[in-house]
């Protein structure tokens, strides 16, 4: 039987709800959690809607972080532990743009895409090209040493002073939007839609037009690539330029929540961290799913009166159950490798 462009086959099927069940798994064994927990103390625990939504507007944060940093190791195989102070500088951009060039807060966001794409292509032409032939710890080493440069760089240039940002969808004296019953604010909402746009647009390149596809071809294949006349080095510049840009927009969107001083990145980029570790270090889908799933996860732990205090290290708790289980992450594939 000859199946058409588009259809889908019963194990298409039956794996897409695989994966849905696998998704929606760690929510559901933290839900009965918390509700025996309740139940053990007469109700001091609660799983209320308001901490789902807000968990979902701050996981959108970790997503698109988590996002940047599969993009780079799907190409590489290597960790950037740069990327959050990449975006942190980027932030730092924005923030002079809007507060001393008077750019417009969504020209000065354009303005500070554009420089990260350039500021990702010249740290991975100048930095990371001589040494991708260099052993594993080496390019690690190399981006630890990265993430040092970059972010006294940007105290040198603005200070460690803490600096506001403020978003004009979350101006002060708006009210907050109403959710599912769920309030929540302007500043999380903001968040979520403007890393949807941008999670959309990446999802638009690397699957619809042909420098994405060349890009993913080379980024699985490298060999076969050249063969067929693609640039390698090129695409993975291009890979660093859009990582780049992706981190950025996490810093932006998350400098009016977080607040802006040269370290703000350093804690989201652990949950990022936990975020593509529990999605698969190799499935952008499974890095944006894993920042909402860590978001949703701490906001809801952190909303027990019983459980607040563990609400930081929960990520990491819930990583390390994941991976016994799958220790490919949650959408992460399995790699054979001749030796």
């Amino acid at each position: 039987m000859v199946r058409t462009r588009g259809s889908l086959s019963s194990d298409q099927l039956l794996r897409w709800l695989i994966q849905a069940l696998t998704i929606v798994s760690p929510l559901i064994v933290l839900y009965f959690v918390l509700a025996v927990i309740k139940w053990v103390f007469n109700g001091d625990v609660t799983f209320d809607r308001q901490y789902i939504v807000q968990g979902i507007g701050q996981g959108s944060v970790y997503g698109a972080l988590a996002l940047a940093l599969v993009l780079i190791y799907r190409s590489t195989d290597v960790i950037n532990f740069a990327q959050g102070e990449m975006a942190m500088f980027c932030t730092f951009v924005s923030w002079a743009l809007i507060t001393q060039a008077h750019w417009d807060w969504y020209a000065a966001l354009v303005g500070t895409l554009v420089f990260a794409a350039f500021f990702g292509a010249i740290i991975q032409r100048v930095v990371i090209a001589p040494i991708e032939n260099a052993p594993l710890l080496t390019i690690v080493i190399v981006t630890l040493g990265l993430f040092q440069v970059v972010n006294s760089f940007a105290i040198f240039i603005w200070q460690a002073q803490p600096k506001s940002i403020f978003a004009p969808y979350a101006k002060v004296g708006t009210k907050a939007f109403t959710i599912f019953g769920a309030s929540v604010g302007r500043t999380y909402v903001g968040a979520l839609a403007i890393t949807l746009i941008v999670m959309g647009l990446v999802f638009v390149f690397f699957n619809y037009t042909k420098l994405g596809l060349a890009s993913r071809a080379a980024a699985q294949n490298p060999v076969a690539s050249r063969l067929c006349g693609v640039s390698v080095g090129v695409m993975l510049t291009i890979g660093w330029a859009l990582a780049a840009m992706v981190g950025a927009t996490a810093g932006v969107v998350a400098a009016p929540i977080q607040g802006l001083d040269p370290a703000f990145m350093q804690g989201l980029l652990l949950y990022a961290f936990a975020a593509a570790v529990l999605g698969g270090l190799d499935s952008p889908v499974g890095a944006v799913l894993g920042g909402f799933l860590i978001g949703i996860i701490q906001n809801v732990v952190g909303g027990a009166a019983l459980l607040k205090d563990i609400k930081d290290p929960v990520a990491f708790i819930v990583i390390i159950v994941v991976l016994f289980v799958r220790p490919t992450g949650l959408l992460g594939r399995k790699t054979v490798k001749k030796v």
